[in-house]
């Protein structure tokens, strides 16, 4: 069903002279999109935590404007560790476009998809909107695990809030 959306999709945009939207599932050389991936997880080191085993997806419109990594866990869940879209991007639904897409491309493969995220209401209401709920908070997650304080809003991220949705 979801290829059939996205054809759909192509050809009313392309019939009003738009470019249209495509996901890449990108297989190498992920770090090229280092740069993006950046915004949405700040040390590097953390990224290469997830990166190799991840699977990344890369959304055009025209140019590249969104990424997202996500991971293959035990159990029937699979997380996603990282999206980022490209400040000037932002608040436009490439964001929410490319969260649906990887809803539909798990669904069937795996039951619930897990994000977890600092405590701040921007990104906590932007995976809420995308059909999130709140499941459950790591302590200390950023404190312990980043060299620097993380701020998002002008607040110290501490722990890292977990949001699930059904797939």
């Amino acid at each position: 069903m979801l290829l059939i959306s996205q054809v759909r999709l192509a050809i009313i945009e392309n019939l009003t002279g738009e470019v249209s939207m495509e996901i890449k599932k990108i297989e190498i050389d992920k770090k090229q999109f280092l740069n993006l991936l950046l915004l949405a997880d700040e040390q590097e080191d953390m990224i290469d935590r997830y990166l190799d085993h991840g699977d990344m997806f890369a959304l055009y419109h025209g140019d590249l404007k969104s990424v997202c990594v996500v991971t293959c866990e035990p159990n029937g869940i699979c997380e996603l560790k990282n999206i980022a879209t490209y400040r000037q991007y932002q608040h436009q639904g490439y964001g929410k476009y490319l969260v649906n897409h990887i809803s539909g491309y798990y669904k069937g493969k795996y039951q619930v998809m897990f994000v977890g995220t600092g405590e701040s209401p921007v990104t906590i209401s932007f995976y809420k909107a995308c059909g999130f709920i709140q499941s459950h908070r790591v302590k200390n997650f950023f404190t312990d695990n980043y060299d620097h304080p993380i701020f998002e809003c002008g607040v110290q991220l501490v722990d890292m809030i977990y949001l699930k949705k059904e797939l």
